[in-house]
């Protein structure tokens, strides 16, 4: 089973990086299963990275919550509208179902056929003298379930109501049967009686079946032709001949044709409520419209969990849709410890205090004496660089600095140059909409019963900034407003003076005591903060933790 790789919600250069490279790295050793999957696009630093690295970005997943395609029967027997019963049951029969979906020409799902509907059909008329011999068909369905040929034949792919009628009587009180009906209408099943077949044949009947695998003598077949009467030879004899023609009934009056179908991607808690009390037996599954698959309630027992490994994060807030209905089997992380984070079975979990979860990924490689290959190495210097500030943030240690000397060995580029390109591209206030900007690197957290979120974005220079202040003010309010949350923070970051400005949709209680210069409402200079984890959460943390005392 696949294991996903997978950073936080709205990942930023070390998320995505970072799952990309251990990915890389359990594919290399114990896990060739795992797939690098993030839950959000790439930034546009990010994607330069994976640009000049030359490597795909991960798998986009927005919830990981099993979907009907994953419990669903993929190997789908079904029939089609222009089948009749002997097809039908056959293959129900073959494959041990008590239902089946019904397809038209261009595949489009119509209904579906119950065995009991299904039998329905062949018994159709009960012991009525005229609807018991009706058999809705076309020669070619007759003989190929007769396993017979033809000996003349018109219009074999045309649909009639056919009326069956036997000659096992005299040829007078056979006559006077078959004037009962339209001769276009009638079947003649006949042995090797032409004192039965002269008279039908001279009537013009819609088709004539000889029984035993007798056939028309050339006299005959000559008036047949001159007829226009249809003639097939069966192998079987009356008895078993007049039973199958009545197994050639089309399916289509018998398919159910008000019923449920389910989207492939639709989730498997939302289908387990739609069907929950339906009487249906089966359920087809559709893709673009198309027939994908079918399921039945038991799919829906025990669906299969997915196994997530969750890198940069280790909050069930910060993670994607559904991982709190997934198997985590492990984490790897530099951030702070979070709560609702459980597990049914132990797990391999490390979290240290290093200025990069890259950090601590290609510290694997080099312990396992793993050389990553050029484009990994720049994936993971890349989300170095990036959250440690080219090693200028005090979240820095010296493992980031020695793992980054490292890793330059394995690059095609000097990291020092490549550092100053990487923070030159894609300034989110020059090219992202305000709503976008303050989403683009958004962590939610929990606090003394107290929910927020901090974005961070880094600049060079405030001067963009300060022309947008107002409208992402406005979207501050309104992300706030989406999530429910008590309030939400802008870290804007200036690379170059290692100085950021903290931007607030609203001030919460306790707020009063922020040792920072307010420069106008609700916006603050922050002089040597720039790290989110090891300086501005915990600033806030402490503020709320006071709050009760100052009120």
């Amino acid at each position: 089973m696949t294991v996903f790789v997978f950073g936080h919600r709205n990942p930023d250069t070390d998320a995505i990086c970072s799952a990309i490279a251990y990915a890389d790295f359990l594919r290399k050793t114990t896990r060739p299963d795992a797939i690098a999957a993030c839950c959000g696009a790439p930034n546009q630093r990010t994607e330069f990275a994976l640009r000049k690295a030359k490597l795909p970005p991960p798998r986009i997943i927005m919830d990981v919550r099993p979907e009907i395609e994953d419990v669903c029967q993929r190997d789908v027997v079904f029939a089609r509208q222009s089948d009749v019963f002997y097809e039908v049951y056959q293959r129900m029969k073959e494959h041990g179902l008590r239902a089946i979906p019904i397809v038209d020409d261009n595949d489009k799902v119509v209904g579906i056929v119950t065995l009991l509907e299904l039998l329905e059909l062949v018994l159709q008329g009960g012991v009525d003298p005229i609807h018991s011999r009706e058999v809705c068909s076309n020669l070619n369905k007759v003989a190929s379930v007769l396993g017979g040929t033809f000996q003349h034949v018109v219009d074999p792919d045309r649909t009639d109501e056919f009326v069956v009628t036997v000659g096992a009587m005299s040829a007078e009180g056979f006559t006077q049967r078959m004037n009962q009906f339209s001769a276009d209408r009638l079947l003649v099943v006949s042995g090797d009686r032409p004192t039965i077949q002269l008279p039908a044949l001279e009537l013009g009947v819609r088709a004539m079946v000889i029984a035993g695998g007798y056939e028309l003598s050339s006299g005959l077949l000559h008036l047949a032709k001159a007829r226009g009467v249809s003639v097939i030879i069966s192998p079987y004899d009356t008895a078993t001949t007049t039973m199958r023609i009545k197994a050639a009934r089309l399916i289509d009056s018998v398919i159910q044709r008000d019923f449920i179908s389910l989207s492939a991607k639709m989730p498997v808690e939302a289908a387990r409520q739609q069907i929950f009390r339906s009487s249906q037996t089966v359920f087809p599954v559709l893709d673009n419209g198309k027939l994908f698959g079918v399921l039945s309630k038991s799919d829906l027992i025990n669906p299969p969990m997915p196994e997530l490994v969750l890198v940069d994060h280790n909050e069930l807030s910060q993670a994607v849709q559904g991982a709190e209905d997934a198997i985590i089997t492990e984490v790897l992380d530099h951030h702070r410890l979070g709560g609702s984070l459980k597990s049914s079975n132990p797990i391999r979990f490390t979290l240290e205090p290093v200025g990069s979860t890259c950090t601590l990924v290609a510290r694997l490689f080099r312990q396992s004496d793993l050389k990553p290959s050029a484009a990994v190495a720049l994936c993971m210097a890349s989300g170095i660089i990036s959250d440690t500030l080219f090693l200028r943030s005090p979240t820095t240690t010296d493992v980031d600095r020695d793992i980054l000397q490292w890793l330059q060995q394995f690059c095609e580029f000097d990291l020092e140059e490549y550092a100053t390109e990487f923070f030159e591209v894609g300034s989110a206030l020059r090219s992202g909409e305000a709503g976008r900007v303050v989403r683009e690197d958004c962590k939610e957290f929990e606090e003394a019963g107290v929910n927020f979120s901090i974005s961070q974005i880094e600049e060079i220079g405030f001067d963009l900034f300060w022309e947008r202040k107002d409208e992402l003010a406005a979207a501050l309010e309104q992300l706030a407003k989406d999530h429910q949350l008590d309030f939400s923070a802008l870290l804007v970051t200036d690379i170059s003076s290692n100085g950021s400005l903290l931007l607030m949709s609203r001030e919460p209680e306790g707020w009063d005591e922020i040792n920072y210069p307010e420069l106008e409402e609700n916006l603050y200079e922050l002089e040597e903060v720039v790290s989110r984890k090891k300086q501005l959460l915990p600033l806030i943390i402490s503020l709320l933790d006071s709050a009760p005392q100052s009120s």
